[in-house]
């Protein structure tokens, strides 16, 4: 057996592999630290072999991880099209999580499969998106500016209605899931036959950035940029040298105002889809409460993944280094963070598959509902 992650997004370190007999390999594996920061939770490798050999794998470290909380009641994902192929390919594969290591096993039919702790998003597949989103004749492309390695970072804004709506995702590059809400959303946002895309644009236009951190990404990162800043615990100080993804980002909300903000990511830990809110922040208004229960109440009749009983419990201050506690404090406006998880919905459970790609995409396509109800 061969295992590589020498590709965008990849990231494990093969301890050993260890021939187990003629059709029987395992590997002991350890996932690679963000560059600059301690960070570490994501994995996505390829394992190649003979045909129809069974394998064995173990992550050593897990134990030692960011959220060790993640790997309780977690299945990995595996593809054997890889993250170029199709979304739907993506399964979960039956783990354990015992004495600090992460273990599964596989039989790879085809002799070659991808393992990830949930389904990739690239920063090609993100720059097909804004290539074939900005052919659109709604769409306006903009690069904001460049991240510390070079790479753009883009903005698709839509539509012409007077309120200013502001959708960011993956500020943690890897919570991939936060990318495929968001391509779910772009592509009812587009549909001309959608009745509630056609209202929404008629009110508002939205402002995407389907991509906070491309290098972290390409990195195989799980929560740092290139410079190990948590770009979402940098809002109220950003700076071009060490957070220019939330700088750029935050000059431009200025220029057009918000009146909704909502910061897509993922949750390791709480199996559940869920919205984190801002009505702990100094100056929030009834206004500003009112229409988040708005947002929240028709999302969970829209998509009944969404749920309001589990989330992070209130806090009676707001952290306004967070991207969605900053803009509601700077705006007023109605702002979230929307958590999915890494598992899968205790209240919707569909094991095979857990949280995955289409879910994600039917959750922001759903968002839209809830975005013409608040506005």
């Amino acid at each position: 057996m061969e295992i590589s992650a020498d590709f965008e997004g990849g990231n494990i370190e093969v301890v050993a592999i260890d021939p187990g007999g003629e059709d029987r390999d395992s590997a002991r594996l350890r996932i690679r630290k963000d560059g600059r920061a301690d960070f570490f939770q994501w994995f996505c490798f390829k394992a190649a072999g003979r045909p129809g050999a069974h394998w064995s794998f173990a992550i050593e470290n897990a134990g030692a991880s960011s959220y060790p909380r993640g790997w309780e009641g977690y299945d990995v994902v595996a593809s054997t099209e890889g993250p170029g192929g199709s979304p739907d390919a993506w399964v979960r594969v039956p783990s354990s999580y015992a004495d600090g290591r992460l273990s599964w096993s596989f039989a790879a039919a085809g002799g070659e499969a991808w393992f990830a702790y949930f389904a990739p998003y690239s920063p090609a597949r993100n720059q097909a998106l804004v290539a074939h989103t900005a052919e659109s004749p709604l769409v306006r492309h903009e690069v904001l500016g460049r991240t510390l390695e070079g790479r753009p970072l883009d903005l698709l804004s839509v539509g012409q209605g007077p309120k200013p709506v502001w959708v960011i995702a993956r500020q943690h590059p890897g919570e991939t899931m936060a990318s495929w809400c968001v391509e779910g959303l772009l592509e009812r946002l587009l549909d001309p036959q959608d009745a509630v895309s056609r209202a929404l644009l008629q009110r508002a236009t939205l402002h995407l950035v389907p991509l906070m951190n491309p290098d972290g990404a390409a990195a195989g990162h799980i929560r740092s940029n290139a410079a190990g800043t948590d770009l979402n615990r940098a809002w109220r100080n950003a700076t071009p040298e060490a957070s220019p993804e939330v700088w750029f980002v935050r000059e431009r909300m200025k220029a057009t105002g918000v009146s909704l903000f909502l910061d897509v990511h993922g949750d390791e830990a709480l199996p559940y889809v869920f919205v984190v809110d801002a009505d702990n922040v100094p100056s929030v208004t009834p206004e500003m409460v009112e229409r988040r229960q708005r947002f929240v109440s028709v999302l969970e009749q829209t998509d009944p993944d969404f749920q309001t009983r589990h989330g992070y419990p209130p806090s009676p201050t707001a952290n306004l280094d967070i991207g969605s506690k900053w803009a509601a404090e700077a705006f007023g406006c109605l702002s979230m963070t929307l958590e999915q998880p890494f598992k899968d919905c205790a209240n919707s459970p569909l094991p095979a598959l857990g949280w995955s790609p289409g879910r994600c995409k039917r959750l922001g396509a759903a968002c839209l509902t809830a975005m013409l109800a608040a506005l």
